[in-house]
């Protein structure tokens, strides 16, 4: 059975997909940190901080958003559909959790595009997407210093996945710039990296170049 998506996640979401990280980018170096990596090629930016305040979400998400916006970027919030909604957001990144695909299209619409979390499981992927999943994400497939305890994926299952749903598929988890190019190969139309890019800030801008030129 090949389910398609309808949303505009068909075209955007490809490439490097960066995510931010809190614990490796201060606050106040989060615009330039992010900047670097839209600048080197980074063509989905999603903005996590569990840890912040609402204010500082609400600040920090308004800032990205105008970012990613001026260059054309995808801008995608992290398990959070309000703050998505109050910042104009390209759309929203959940758990797997019943109910939170439709709570994030109940307050997004159907224009938005909203991404699933589908860790090992093709099954997970096929429901979330009848549930009007725009994109799938399965990891880890390498050890993860963000989610060192994440259950673990196989490559294979990229490779099924790809031959199987026509939505967007982001392999997450552990990449970095020798093994993600395997990933892609086997079916990942997007690499969400999150350490590898952002943990040195003197390299963003080289490290998403050399990771967007893979999908050239």
């Amino acid at each position: 059975m090949t389910i398609i998506s309808s949303s505009s996640a068909q075209s955007k979401i490809h490439g490097l997909y960066a995510i931010t990280d809190p614990s490796l980018i201060p606050s106040a170096h989060l615009f330039s940190a992010v900047q670097y990596a839209i600048l080197g090629g980074a063509s989905i930016i999603q903005y996590r901080n569990k840890q912040a305040t609402k204010t500082t979400q609400l600040h920090e998400a308004q800032q990205l958003r105008q970012l990613c916006k001026q260059h054309h970027v995808c801008f995608i919030i992290n398990d959070d559909p309000q703050l998505a909604k109050q910042v104009a957001a390209d759309g929203v990144h959940v758990g797997k959790e019943d109910g939170k695909i439709a709570d994030a299209r109940k307050q997004l619409g159907p224009s938005a595009i909203i991404g699933v979390s589908c860790y090992n499981q093709l099954k997970n992927a096929q429901q979330a997407i009848s549930q009007g999943a725009d994109y799938v994400a399965f990891g880890r497939f390498y050890p993860s210093q963000t989610k060192p305890l994440a259950i673990q994926a196989d490559i294979s299952l990229l490779t099924l996945a790809k031959k199987t749903l026509n939505v967007p598929i982001v392999a997450i988890g552990g990449i970095n710039r020798d093994n993600a190019e395997n990933l892609i190969q086997n079916g990942a139309d997007s690499v969400a990296v999150i350490h590898d890019l952002f943990h040195n800030n003197q390299e963003i801008y080289h490290t998403a170049k050399q990771y967007q030129n893979l999908f050239l």
